[in-house]
């Protein structure tokens, strides 16, 4: 029996701890902050019940195998989990709308075919045929593999059939999901709906690889999830499971130093100058806090893949409002900008600021126990903003947040009418609850781009020093970080020759 410090209760974090426990391991986890689940977090108030995070869950699979292999107790025995119906409505800029079922490809052809006009469901249709061989291609060695030791080969390849594509006599092959929407889709709405999913994952599509394709496929194939209650109740799920393996928790509790014994990781040490051995070290932390943490040590081997660093964070605005929700209200919908290039541009540009329209994520859980009564409504509001905070002031953020319930009342009638209090979570936020610079999100990993959109391996290049969560592979995201969990638990148990589950 080993004993495994883990540094971070992120949801990656906790899914290592718990498989970890489960393999006879004495686990001890050791979070900065007073509470678990990372970004995970709710904010409750005057009986109103919000998520600050993410809001919907994709790849249910990755949680329910989870609980499968920790316990007896089922994923859907712990939580709620409802399927999103429909999957999402899209607000386009001409005020076409359109509703998209959920996990129905040939229901979503139909819609939009009914909505955009003939063909437009068909080119939608044979993107994601196309989106899954790229999904096909790099499902295990993006999500349920170590990082392969020569990743340069998923640097170098694009899994992304594109259609060949003819220009000024030459024949070309869409290598951005950007030039993948100009040359395949040759709809603007279409081109949205697409470039919307990399920018929800804090991606620019201008630059993110056609292999992002898998993104909107992930959706349309394994469907849209809520868990009752708000996605916190997911982690509180993890966490109870955690503590039925005996996992202790210690809150409250911040690691400012990596103690190192005879070349490999030994323990940790706390702010209050105590100690901790351990003969592994599992950080869950973001880049910046575990470069404070092994300063003066090399942990990346020759070579290694770096971590791609997200530029962009999140802008969420809470909404109490007054009212029952309509009882045809979807449960997502999105509102797409007018000027995709000028909110791009706002995000990733040089010199960003606030788009005078940004895209509009609403989201109207029909839950009741998210609200006092019946009577009463909440919506949460979310939009993709630059995560540097030097980029943006508390006053222009208020100010973005002002335009992002203009956008809401688009699809949310009489608003500021209902509207008792709102609460702004803003990038410094996402830095409290995460400690990543500039509250950034981390993105899935992806192949191609040369690397860029890769994360390092969890295992380092000191011995007994391994990482987990969202900057590390297989990337971000409430999937992805369940499956470094399971990377990690497995690198440890089995040791390096580990290859992920069969």
């Amino acid at each position: 029996m080993a004993r495994i410090a883990v540094i971070g209760a992120g949801m990656g974090a906790m899914a290592a701890a718990a498989r970890l426990a489960v393999a006879g391991h004495r686990v001890t986890v050791y979070e900065r902050t007073q509470t678990y689940g990372g970004s995970v977090r709710r904010l409750e108030r005057d009986g109103f019940s919000f998520d600050t995070g993410p809001g919907l869950l994709s790849l249910p699979a990755v949680y329910r195998d989870l609980f499968l292999k920790t316990g007896k107790e089922p994923l859907e025995d712990c939580v709620d989990l409802v399927q999103v119906d429909p999957s999402s409505r899209h607000v386009f800029a001409d005020g076409t709308q359109v509703s998209l079922p959920n996990a129905s490809r040939a229901g979503v052809v139909a819609a939009l075919d009914e909505a955009l006009g003939a063909g437009a469901g068909g080119r939608w249709g044979d993107f994601l045929v196309r989106a899954r061989e790229a999904w096909d291609r790099t499902r295990r060695p993006l999500l349920e593999e170590p990082l392969w030791p020569n990743w340069q080969v998923l640097a170098d390849r694009e899994p992304y059939p594109a259609v060949p594509h003819k220009r000024l006599l030459r024949t070309r092959r869409a290598a951005t999901l950007a030039e993948v929407a100009a040359w395949e889709l040759r709809d603007p709405r279409l081109a949205a709906l697409l470039e919307g999913h990399a920018l929800a994952h804090g991606l620019d599509p201008r630059v993110a690889p056609a292999a992002a394709s898998v993104l909107p496929y992930l959706e349309h194939a394994f469907g849209t999830w809520y868990v009752r209650g708000g996605v916190r109740e997911l982690a509180r799920a993890v966490h109870e499971r955690c503590l039925a393996r005996r996992v202790e928790f210690v809150l409250g509790a911040e690691v400012t130093r990596l103690l190192e014994k005879d070349g490999r990781a030994a323990g940790v040490e706390f702010a209050d100058g105590m100690v901790a051995e351990a003969d592994f070290v599992v950080a869950g932390v973001a880049p910046a806090v575990l470069n404070r943490l092994v300063a003066g040590t090399a942990i990346r081997g020759a070579g290694e893949v770096q971590a791609a660093r997200g530029p962009a964070s999140r802008l969420t605005v809470l909404l109490a409002l007054r009212g029952a929700r309509p009882g045809d209200s979807a449960h997502r919908t999105v509102v797409h900008t007018a000027d995709r290039d000028g909110e791009l541009e706002s995000v990733f540009g040089p010199a960003p600021g606030p788009a005078a329209s940004p895209t509009v994520t609403v989201l109207r859980p029909d839950d009741p126990g998210l609200v006092p009564d019946t009577g009463h409504e909440a919506v949460t509001l979310t939009a993709t903003v630059p995560a540097e905070e030097s980029r943006s002031t508390t006053e222009s953020f208020a100010r973005h947040a002002e335009d992002m319930i203009g956008v809401a009342e688009r699809v949310v009638p009489d608003l500021r009418d209902r509207l008792l209090w709102h609460v702004v979570r803003t990038p410094a936020d996402l830095a409290e609850a995460t400690g990543a610079e500039g509250g950034a999100v981390p993105a899935p990993s992806l192949a191609a781009a040369e690397g860029r959109m890769l994360h390092p391996s969890n295992s380092t290049a000191l011995p007994g020093l391994f990482t987990v969560g969202g900057w590390s592979h297989p990337g971000g995201g409430l999937p992805h970080a369940g499956m470094s969990g399971a990377l990690v638990a497995g690198l440890i148990v089995e040791g390096p020759e580990f290859r992920g589950s069969q």
